[in-house]
């Protein structure tokens, strides 16, 4: 169901490529950045209530 794409084949295959592996990158760094963030916020809850 691909569409015939001539000579440009290759140039456009590849910019999905490198899309599809940008985005993907762009995903595990927000959550990894959100766990630790998560991490962070409860151990100053923690701390917190200790100290409370």
């Amino acid at each position: 169901m691909m569409p015939d794409l001539g000579k440009y084949a290759d140039a456009v295959l590849s910019a999905y490529g490198a899309s599809l592996v940008l985005l993907a990158l762009l995903v595990v760094l927000t959550l990894r950045k959100g766990r630790r963030a998560r991490a962070a916020l409860e151990a100053v809850e923690r701390k917190e209530k200790k100290d409370g």
